[in-house]
């Protein structure tokens, strides 16, 4: 590749050419400076995590996105908060059943296949845990569908059993994907993975404005030419239908190979000895994740009706976090193999570490771009949710502090010590419950989101006391809590000036520039040593 003294232009392919980095003493632009920094002064495993978190991150964020356009159109369509309220509900019941269902087997098959070197014995893991699970998946759906009518009349849904066994049916479509999606992600196939999340989103959005676009236009006979007319009485009943109708297809995807199993029964009690004190993990991580919606609606000051449209507008209102779940989420998807396959490697300890301080400095720069303009980003939701606002940089918070958590999780997991990790959910789910109990009938759903944050951050802070006694990972704890406390403070200051600042393109300046402080603070925490080394 030619090298031009003078005036060089810089492509694509360039940036993607190492060898012209590497060839040139000078850097031609900013992209040349950040791609040579990136390549000499990062260890080549944590640029593997940055690639494949890349992907997963990506394929995630894009399958998030879509799934939260739904946000826009069912606030929009349910302008009865109390109407968004149940749908909230319902998928937050769904949280816990999918966590008994899948019996702790999809971070036992990543424990086990991932250090599995025979191919032969990776597929009989696979095939031991699918067809547990399609066993057990079958008895509970059976068991929910026959009790459909009990269930919604204990939920204070009488004559919509239709609800619980749409439901069921959900659950036991999702349950049975779930192992080989695993595969996907345990093969390093993410494109693939990618494109089966999308048909499945691709499809439940479709289906969603098909069902709800004519009660948006309040034009119930829009559609009528293609046999289809709204009816009011069933509105929320096209949300579960969508849903149903997108699960059975991801699970037609895979079914060919979903039935081509075998069962070997001293790789299932290895498999579940692993993964069933996970069921605990799973079900105190739901009480902390989604069980404010349900004690909102039973612990609320008011009546049934005033509860349920505070869930309502908890629920629509928390979709504004989804950026900083995206990343964390992202991270996780691409992180969890990633960790377990770099565990042998004698200076594991030290890249987790690394890997921890730049998650934390990404997920601040999220808080503050989130956090500091809830004007831009309120128009995801309806204009009967915005008085919810004040709660997303509690949030947002608390999702970074989820994330860390996440991060910090690869210790129990390393070390088999799943048993003895229960304490660390089980206590911040014993936290949720007082805290919602205590705060929830005094500030709604306002306790609700100041429970979370205390939630999970008391995880973080137990997370790392007993994983350091087990697993030593060298955290600089004095950066990443100054990245934390500045981008809080930023956030606090520039929220203020925004209900000052009359003059909006003003505020949105000042408060952009503020993004920018954080960027210097980083430039000179960290990043100035990496343009020294260059």
């Amino acid at each position: 590749m030619k090298n031009n003294e003078g005036k060089r232009s810089f492509s694509f392919h360039r940036l993607l050419n190492f060898q012209y980095i590497k060839s040139n003493s000078r850097c031609s632009s900013l992209f040349d400076a950040a791609y040579l920094i990136f390549y000499n002064f990062t260890p080549m495993s944590l640029r593997r995590l940055a690639n494949v978190t890349a992907i997963y991150g990506l394929s995630t964020i894009l399958v998030r996105v879509l799934n939260y356009l739904l946000a826009p159109l069912h606030t929009r369509v349910f302008t009865n908060q109390s109407d968004y309220g149940i749908i909230s509900e319902m998928y937050a019941y769904v949280t816990f059943i999918n966590v008994i269902c899948m019996f702790g087997l999809e971070t036992a098959y990543f424990r086990f296949a991932s250090n599995s070197t025979n191919s032969l014995e990776k597929k009989n893991i696979f095939g031991t845990a699918q067809f547990s699970l399609l066993v057990t998946t079958l008895i509970i759906v059976g068991s929910i569908v026959f009790s459909a009518g009990n269930i919604s009349n204990l939920l204070g849904y009488p004559g919509n059993a239709n609800y619980i066994i749409f439901f069921a049916l959900i659950i036991g479509f999702d349950t049975l994907v779930n192992i080989p999606f695993a595969k996907l992600r345990l093969e390093g196939r993410p494109w693939r993975y990618f494109s089966i999340k999308l048909i499945n989103i691709g499809i439940n959005i479709l289906l969603n404005i098909f069902f709800l676009w004519p009660a948006l236009k309040n034009n119930y006979t829009l559609f009528e030419p293609f046999g289809f007319t709204y009816q009011p009485q069933y509105g929320i009943a096209y949300v579960f239908i969508a849903n149903l109708i997108a699960s059975g297809v991801t699970f037609l995807i895979f079914a060919p190979s979903m039935f081509n199993i075998r069962f070997d029964l001293p790789t299932w009690k290895k498999l579940m000895q692993y993964g069933a004190p996970l069921i605990i993990i799973g079900l105190a991580g739901m009480i902390n994740e989604t069980l404010d919606r349900v004690l909102l609606k039973y612990w609320g000051s008011g009546t049934m009706e005033e509860n349920l449209q505070q869930v309502g507008i908890y629920s629509a209102v928390y979709k504004l976090s989804i950026f900083m779940t995206l990343a964390v989420q992202g991270f996780r998807m691409g992180a969890e193999p990633f960790f377990f396959s770099q565990s042998a490697d004698k200076n594991a300890p030290s890249l987790y570490a690394l890997i921890m301080k730049y998650f934390v400095v990404v997920c601040c720069v999220i808080f503050l771009g989130v956090g500091l303009f809830p004007d831009i980003f309120k128009i995801i939701i309806g204009a009967e949710f915005h008085e919810g606002l004040h709660i997303v940089p509690v949030l947002l918070l608390a999702n970074l502090f989820l994330g860390i958590y996440y991060n910090q999780s690869v210790w129990y997991k390393l070390t088999d010590k799943t048993v003895f990790a229960t304490i660390i959910p089980l206590t911040g789910a014993a936290l949720t419950l007082l805290f919602n109990f205590l705060l929830i009938p005094k500030l709604g759903y306002t306790g609700a989101a100041w429970t979370t944050l205390i939630c999970y951050f008391s995880m973080v802070v137990m997370s790392h006391v007993i994983g350091q006694k087990h697993y030593r990972v060298p955290y600089n704890l004095r950066k990443i809590i100054a990245y934390i406390i500045i981008s809080v403070v930023l956030c606090l200051i520039g929220l203020w000036l925004y209900q000052i600042i009359s003059n909006q393109i003003i505020s949105l300046i000042i408060r952009a520039i503020f993004i920018g402080v954080f960027f210097v603070f980083a430039w000179w925490l960290d990043l100035h040593k990496l343009l020294r080394k260059t």
